[in-house]
């Protein structure tokens, strides 16, 4: 190649999501990837990991016959614009990846060739990072697998009549692993092996890198890293896990890449900041003061705002738009952190709780719809690094705080109709004058700034997300985010939550 050659252009890689699952393990009456989790249809959620990778250019559906019109609506509601095709699947997991190698084929040119990843609809939190993984290692390899190490210990059973099963063996666990998807192929690689399979009468496998290994023995299968949060959504329990994992999963705002960024997509809005007088609300209202936006700071000590009322947030919602002719966003802040035994705590301040901590959130989100609908705007929650478990003397505040989250998650299902966009924030211990308040000062360096969180705030505001919970943690300086696995950061949030308030 002489210097001025261009390099060879990469393959396009195309994701197969493979839907074909009848949904009868799960016990229901429809296709279990149309089962809703965490406030979207679990080959929603699927679709959307695909749509967001950089290392994918495209995205084929296989559906369960007679189903391909409610993906075609999913996709559409969606704008799931990398998904180029719904296709009818088979009878068998045979037959629909032969459906899908050959809609593969339609318009390829003489000699070329493509990558592509074959991926079960059912396994909705696989991660960026195996994505990559294995469109990475198509450079050098044909056929690519992805697997975890097994923790249990596998057993051989024979069964001897009435008598049932008996063991015959025990693998060596260390050479053992548990097998995930994406399969990762060239294109011609696996069309071929499915060639030479057709040949065979008693051909039937449950899975694509199988096909390979029987009849394309000389083709190497690299494999892959996996991790455990790819779990595949196949019997009862299994919905309810996945459920949990997402609710517990954060998501991360795509940062602006400038302050002018910020005043370009803040320019001409109008944010409403209910606890905006101290804290966290008013550091949001500073910054997006500061790129343009019309901001309107309402809290007890500075306007007089009480979130408890519902004339007063009707008023302030009221008197904003008046003024501007439009709402874009809504944030709510305001919060109170009451410590104490339940049984010691008296009615006052049962209902303090309740008042600000869940029913402003409620009466704010009703009277926010209609403006929000207008400006397809967003709505923004705080929820507390304790909302995944309830710890002693905290009972008020936990449990108040777990509910923004379903909130949230129920909100933007209810409201996606309509374009509004729901998310919650999720800060680790952050240095605010309520926290002051309930436990002194305390070590320098401990807590999160208001500030991170204000800014992290607006970034999720001009984001696309809905239905997400954001956690802004201090980062490590000793590691980087991008050295840990997905399921390293998730497991250890969850777990620093245990402990954080």
């Amino acid at each position: 190649m002489s210097p001025t050659s261009a390099p060879p252009a990469k393959p396009r890689t195309t994701a197969v999501v493979l839907a074909g699952g009848t949904g009868q393990r799960v016990g229901l009456s429809i296709p279990k990837q149309l089962l809703k989790i965490a406030g979207k249809a679990v080959i929603e959620h699927t679709l959307s990991v695909f749509e967001r990778s950089d290392s994918i250019d495209e995205v084929i559906v296989l559906m369960a016959p007679g189903y391909v019109p409610d993906v075609e609506k999913i996709v559409a509601k969606a704008g799931l614009a990398k998904v180029s095709r719904i296709i009818e699947g088979g009878t068998t997991r045979n037959e629909t990846t032969e459906r899908a190698i050959a809609a593969l084929g339609e318009g390829l040119a003489a000699g070329e060739d493509r990558n592509v990843l074959f991926h079960d609809a059912v396994r909705p939190l696989l991660s960026q990072h195996v994505i990559k993984d294995c469109v990475d290692a198509l450079e050098r390899y044909q056929a690519v697998d992805v697997a975890i190490p097994s923790a249990d210990t596998i057993i051989v059973t024979r069964t001897h009549g009435e008598d049932g099963e008996f063991i015959t063996d025990v693998p060596d666990r260390s050479r053992l692993r548990r097998g995930q998807t994406p399969q990762a192929f060239k294109l011609s690689t696996i069309r071929r092996a499915y060639e030479i399979a057709a040949g065979d009468p008693n051909f039937q496998a449950t899975d694509d890198c199988s096909v390979v290994l029987r009849y394309l023995p000389d083709v190497p299968i690299h494999v892959v890293a996996g991790d455990e949060f790819n779990m595949k959504v196949t019997q009862p329990v299994d919905v309810f896990i996945a459920d949990k994992l997402f609710q517990l999963a954060s998501s991360a705002a795509p940062q602006q890449s400038s302050d002018d960024s910020y005043r370009e997509l803040l320019a001409g809005k109008t944010l409403v900041v209910f606890g905006g007088s101290y804290g966290i609300g008013a550091d949001i209202a500073q910054l997006a003061q500061s790129f343009g936006a019309t901001v309107y700071a309402l809290g007890r000590s500075t306007t007089g705002t009480h979130v408890e009322n519902p004339e007063h947030v009707d008023d302030a919602l009221s008197r904003a738009y008046g003024e501007t002719g439009r709402i874009d966003y809504v944030i709510n802040t305001a919060g109170v952190l009451r410590i104490g035994k339940l049984a010691e705590t008296d009615n006052t301040t049962i209902q303090e709780a309740l008042n600000v901590n869940y029913l402003a959130p409620v009466q704010i989100a009703r009277a926010s719809y209609k403006y929000l609908a207008e400006t397809k705007g967003q709505l923004l929650l705080y929820t507390s690094s304790s909302y995944t478990r309830g710890r002693a003397e905290y009972s008020l505040y936990s449990s108040t705080k777990a509910a923004m989250v379903n909130l949230t998650q129920a909100l933007s299902d209810e409201w996606a109709g309509d374009g509004i966009r729901v998310n919650c924030v999720n800060p680790e211990r952050t240095a605010t004058p309520m926290r002051t308040k309930a436990f002194g000062q305390e070590p320098e360096g401990s807590l999160l700034s208001s500030e991170a969180v204000a800014r992290t705030s607006l970034d999720v505001l001009l984001s696309e997300l809905t239905g997400h919970v954001i956690d802004v943690r201090q980062q490590d300086p000793t590691r980087g985010a991008s050295e840990a696995s997905d399921f390293e950061q998730a497991l250890a949030a969850v777990l620093d939550r245990q402990e954080d308030v």
